[in-house]
C-alpha cells in the first residue's frame, strides 16, 4: 500500500522501497539494553584507524577545504591507472563502491528493466533496483550459502541491463573464480553489463583470480567496483573506483554528481596506494585473525561457509534474531539476517576472543548444520 503523505508527492519507486540498514553502531546498543563497553562487529570495518600517512595527507589537505576538489579526481584515475597497469581511460572513481553501483544503476536501468542477483547478497542491490523502477530478478544461493551460477546464467533474458555478482559476497563471505564467472560472461549478451563487486578483493584467496587482468580485457561488458573503505580503513571517507570498458566508464562518469568525491577522500586514496605495502601487512593480521576464529568455531562444532572476506557469517536460520539479541544484549554488536543469520566482522584479537566467548554463552553449536 502506498503511504500517504502530508508534504510533497514522492515518486511511487521511492515511496515503497525498503531503506539501506547500516549495522547498529555500540553507542546505540549500550543506550538500547543500558549497557557499557559494546563493542560493534557489524559492519565490517577495518578495526584499526588509518596508517599515518593517510592520517598526514587528510589533514593537509583540510586546509584547502574551502575549495572544490577535483570533480573527475584526474590524479587518483592516473595512480589507480600506473598501480593497477591499466589504461587511465578504463578507471573511475567515486563515493565508495556503493556510490559507484548507484551510478551504474543510473546509467543502465529504465522502469522496468531487469536486474539479476543472487540473494541473499549485498542489501543496496533491491534498494537501488526498486529506486529505478527495475524488476529484481532473484536466484537462491546453493547449499554451501554461494552462488549457483549456472541459475543466474538462466535467469538472464534480453530485458536484463545488469547483473550483479559480490565476491566474496556479503554476507556469507564465499566467492566465485574468475574462471567460473568467464563461463558466465560467454554466454550472455555483450548488451548486458555484469558487475563484479569486490569491496572485499584484499582478502580474498588470489588463486580465485583477478577479474582486473582476466575478465575485463576479454569483456568489454565486464566492470568492476572496489572500495578503499576496508582493507585502508577509509569508510568514513568514502573512495572507490571502478574498471572496465572505457566506452562504459565513460557513460557512467555522465552520472557521477558534482564533486562526489571529496578533496580529502582523493589524497587519502593516493596515500593509500602508495602505501599498499604497509596496507598488505594489516590484511595479512586480519587473515590470521579470520583463520583463528573460524578454527575456535569449527572446533565447537559449527560447520561455516567458505569466509573469503573480513567476516564471518553464522547460519542459523530461525534462532538469528535470538542469539543475535544475546549477543548485543552482552554488547557485541554483529549484523542479523532474520531467520538467515549473523555476520560477524573480524576485528582485533581482543574483541575476536570476546565475541567468541560471549557466542558460546548464547549458543551451543550442536544443532548447527
Amino acid at each position: 500500500m502506498t503511504a500517504t503523505h502530508s508534504v510533497g508527492r514522492p515518486r511511487p519507486a521511492v515511496d515503497l522501497m525498503p531503506s539501506y540498514r547500516p549495522g547498529k553502531g555500540a553507542a546505540q546498543a549500550e543506550a538500547e539494553h543500558g549497557i557499557t563497553n559494546a563493542i560493534k562487529l557489524a559492519s565490517n570495518e577495518n578495526p584499526l584507524p588509518p596508517i599515518q600517512a593517510i592520517v598526514d595527507a587528510v589533514s593537509a589537505a583540510a586546509t584547502g577545504a574551502n575549495r572544490y576538489a577535483d570533480h573527475r579526481a584526474t590524479a587518483v584515475r592516473e595512480r589507480l591507472s600506473t598501480w593497477l597497469g591499466v589504461d587511465v581511460e578504463s578507471v573511475t572513481v567515486g563515493a565508495g563502491s556503493v556510490g559507484l553501483l548507484q551510478q551504474l544503476f543510473l546509467t543502465y536501468v529504465d522502469p522496468g528493466d531487469e536486474v539479476v542477483y543472487p540473494w541473499r547478497s549485498f542489501e543496496v542491490y533491491p534498494v537501488y533496483t526498486q529506486l529505478m523502477a527495475g524488476t529484481a530478478i532473484t536466484t537462491p544461493l546453493n547449499a554451501a550459502h554461494a552462488f549457483d551460477l549456472d541459475a543466474v546464467a538462466a535467469a538472464v533474458t534480453e530485458r536484463t541491463k545488469l547483473v550483479l555478482l559480490a565476491t566474496p559476497n556479503n554476507p556469507t563471505g564465499t566467492a566465485v573464480s574468475t574462471v567460473d564467472i568467464a563461463t558466465l560472461v560467454d554466454g550472455i549478451s555483450p548488451a548486458t553489463i555484469i558487475v563484479i563487486d569486490e569491496a572485499y578483493r584484499e582478502f580474498l584467496d588470489p588463486a580465485l583470480g583477478d577479474p582486473v587482468r582476466d575478465l575485463v580485457p576479454r569483456y568489454p561488458n565486464v566492470i568492476v567496483t572496489r572500495t578503499f573503505s576496508k582493507a585502508q580503513g577509509l569508510a568514513g571517507i568514502r573512495a572507490g573506483y571502478a574498471i572496465g570498458h572505457p566506452e562504459v566508464i565513460a557513460a557512467v562518469d555522465k552520472t557521477l554528481f558534482p564533486f562526489a568525491v571529496s578533496a580529502l577522500a582523493q589524497v587519502a586514496a593516493i596515500a593509500a596506494i602508495d602505501a599498499a605495502d604497509e596496507i598488505a601487512l594489516r590484511v595479512s593480521a586480519i587473515l590470521s585473525e579470520r583463520a583463528r576464529v573460524i578454527s575456535e568455531l569449527v572446533a565447537t562444532g559449527w560447520q561455516l561457509p567458505d569466509a573469503q572476506a573480513n567476516f564471518v557469517y553464522l547460519p542459523i536460520g530461525e534462532r538469528t534474531d535470538e542469539v543475535y539479541l544475546g549477543l548485543e544484549r552482552r554488547g557485541v554488536v554483529t549484523r542479523p539476517f532474520s531467520n538467515e543469520g549473523i555476520r560477524v566482522t573480524v576485528s582485533t584479537p581482543d574483541e575476536n576472543d570476546r565475541f567468541l566467548r560471549t557466542l558460546a554463552e548464547v549458543f551451543q553449536p550442536t544443532t548447527v548444520s
